[in-house]
């Protein structure tokens, strides 16, 4: 993190009706920055995937915690959702060359699709399995901005 980042750390139980509170803090958060409308409902996507990803699978809908932190500097926002649940296989597919453009729909996993919306949403994803235990999803939305001449 750098020296000029600021953080904000969520920590949440691992519930679908507390993901709303993760995305209000986004919004919050994410337009003091100064993203755009666009940007923010493009960030509050990817986010609610990544909570409910931990909230559905992590845990097997049977409670525990999920850590959100915002890390914020002048020219970015990442947002990191960590669990402490199962962890999954994501076969290096973040980052990777396998995309859904050679696939069948009915060759995509339930709830496979999260993780290519995610992609697509943000700049960086990166995802790493916690030593067997748990899971941790970084989203990284830089903040464009228009140059003008002077």
């Amino acid at each position: 993190m750098n020296t000029d980042a600021q953080r904000i750390t969520l920590n949440l139980p691992a519930s679908a009706e507390y993901v709303d509170i993760v995305r209000l803090n986004l919004y919050g958060i994410a337009s003091k920055i100064g993203f755009s409308y666009e940007e923010i409902e493009d960030m509050k996507v990817a986010v609610s995937e990544a909570c409910n990803n931990s909230v559905l699978y992590a845990y097997g809908q049977q409670g525990g915690m999920v850590d959100v932190i915002f890390d914020v500097t002048s020219g970015s926002l990442s947002i990191t959702v960590r669990d402490e649940g199962e962890s999954f296989e994501s076969n290096n597919r973040v980052g990777g060359s396998e995309t859904l453009h050679d696939k069948e729909l009915s060759d995509v996993q339930i709830g496979g699709l999260g993780f290519y919306l995610m992609e697509a949403l943000m700049d960086e994803v990166s995802i790493k399995n916690q030593a067997g235990k748990g899971t941790e999803v970084v989203l990284t939305k830089r903040l464009a901005r228009s140059e003008e001449p002077v």
